[in-house]
């Protein structure tokens, strides 16, 4: 079956008009995974598209196909590329490896000297990263914004977080730190995700079974 030719471009106020479908979406999806980012208003992907922060993807027939924006923290030393979602109708067609690779390029343009990250739970999302140049790394790397953090309450696995003092997680946390990258230039650095996954998905199950185990030590509802 042939992949559909999307048109993957920057979201201006022509594209206004998908906001609403695009909440929508994303929320159903976060529902659906039992975890995601905060609920975004369509004013607020209104906003990002006014700001040339976005990126949109649709159909040869116009159709609303893909979306994701730029987010900044630690006043722009972090940039995290958020809300990642492809309508139900496009999905396993490649799609959003390719609004990835476009965003990660707009980020770059706007945002040369900042770190980008990501977290995740989703191997194919891991791949995706590790393709652009991101690695794994603790969670102590990332930014230290409560702001970014406060995002996460809306995840089923909030109350994990936070009794890990936000040090660990469900999710990998992932970084692109441009200037490690042009250090290791010449040593030809490259995580190999395609060798390691097997390890991060072992080490995903690992995680799930231990965070997941009820706590002997936490009181009951019945005080025992």
């Amino acid at each position: 079956m042939r992949k559909p030719k999307f048109n993957i471009c920057v979201a201006t106020a022509d594209h206004i008009k998908y906001a609403e479908f695009i909440c929508e979406e994303m929320a159903a999806s976060a529902k659906a995974r039992g975890t995601g980012i905060a609920r975004r208003k369509p004013e607020y992907i209104e906003k990002k598209m006014l700001e040339g922060k976005a990126i949109i993807a649709l159909s040869p027939n116009g159709e609303w196909a893909g979306f994701c924006y730029i987010e900044t923290w630690s006043h722009g030393r972090y940039v995290a590329n958020s809300g990642l979602i492809v309508s139900p109708l496009f999905r396993k067609s490649g799609l959003a490896r390719d609004i990835k690779k476009k965003i990660f390029e707009l980020s770059i343009s706007k945002y040369p000297n900042s770190k980008i990250f990501g977290l995740t739970t989703g191997l194919a999302v891991m791949k995706i990263n590790s393709e652009l140049g991101y690695e794994p790394v603790t969670y102590s790397e990332l930014t230290d914004d409560d702001d970014f953090w406060k995002g996460c309450q809306s995840c089923v696995n909030f109350e994990i977080l936070m009794s890990k003092e936000r040090k660990n997680c469900l999710c990998t946390a992932m970084l692109y730190d441009p200037e490690e990258k042009v250090k290791n230039k010449t040593k030809n650095k490259i995580w190999e995700f395609a060798r390691q996954s097997k390890i991060y998905e072992r080490l995903l199950r690992i995680k799930q079974n231990s965070f997941m185990k009820p706590n002997p030590y936490k009181p009951t509802k019945n005080g025992k």
